[in-house]
């Protein structure tokens, strides 16, 4: 014979929020997740020394400033001077938002109603793209209020700090874009950092190669391009180009013009595009 227990369930008649609550609050929840929040202590230890590092400079550029009266450090340049610190920090949290939710297989559970694929993907990209964002901006800001309190000599560089903010988020959405479509493709967060920094030695190194090439050969304009091999110089090309900031490449010099913005928004929907046919493959298992 079978029995039926009373295990006191009830329906749900509280208000059902929708599915933009829902994708918001995975944001929030793969965002905390970053930075290591409501995790053991070792889960934040990565993060946040590499927000120290990240804002050190930062505060000491203040100090000189104080001291000699000028800036030392320009806005427009910082990120890519920091590059190898902001480009850690993607290899070693990326994975931390893609890595779990794919190795336990509960990737149907979030797309069971009413997070779709597109708005599970939005959620971990705008995740990982404040992080970023906020890793870059932060020192920036800092420098600026620095700068205003100091009072240095002239007006301050207000349109280059805004226009550094500008491509901070620009870059921090390319990176993010393209970071998490290498994560995802693993469902082992250490393998997942090795080919996110696996790419970034790849377009450092090969830059150098590229550019040497072309240039011995006579094709100056073509070397150029090279640069944009590099996410953070590509970023800096479409700085360039928009606000009039000198260029921070090694041997100073983009390619002139609106190809470098085309070429950028191309690669964030080729990050976003891999993302999503990465995820369908994946909820289809």
């Amino acid at each position: 014979m079978s029995e039926i227990y009373d295990i006191g369930y009830r329906h749900y008649d509280g208000p059902r929020l929708g599915r933009a609550h829902a994708t918001l609050a995975l944001a929030v929840h793969s965002l905390r997740g970053v930075f290591g929040l409501g995790r053991p202590a070792r889960s934040k230890l990565t993060p946040f020394s590499l927000a120290a590092i990240m804002l050190l400079p930062a505060i000491v550029n203040v100090a000189t400033m104080a001291l000699i009266q000028q800036r030392v450090v320009q806005y427009s340049g910082y990120a890519v001077i920091m590059q190898a610190v902001v480009a850690i920090f993607l290899a070693s949290q990326a994975p931390t938002l893609v890595a779990p939710d794919l190795r336990h297989r509960v990737l149907p559970l979030y797309l069971s109603r009413p997070v779709t694929i597109a708005s599970y993907v939005g959620a971990k990209v705008a995740a990982m793209t404040t992080a970023v964002f906020a890793l870059v901006a932060v020192p920036l800001t800092v420098m600026y209020l620095g700068e205003l309190v100091v009072d240095l000599p002239g007006p301050p560089a207000t349109g280059e700090f805004f226009g550094s903010v500008v491509m901070a988020l620009a870059l921090a959405l390319l990176l993010s874009a393209f970071g998490l479509a290498l994560a995802s493709f693993t469902p082992r967060r250490g393998l997942g950092v090795a080919s996110v920094i696996t790419v970034y030695l790849l377009s450092f190194a090969s830059i150098p190669l590229v550019y040497g090439a072309l240039a011995s050969t006579g094709h100056d304009d073509a070397a150029s391009w090279a640069w944009l091999l590099n996410p953070f110089w590509l970023v800096d090309s479409v700085q360039s180009w928009l606000f009039g900031t000198p260029p921070h490449s090694i041997e100073g010099g983009y390619p002139s013009g609106p190809a470098s913005a085309v070429f950028l928004v191309a690669l964030v929907g080729l990050g976003l595009g891999a993302l999503m046919l990465r995820y369908r493959k994946a909820a289809a298992r």
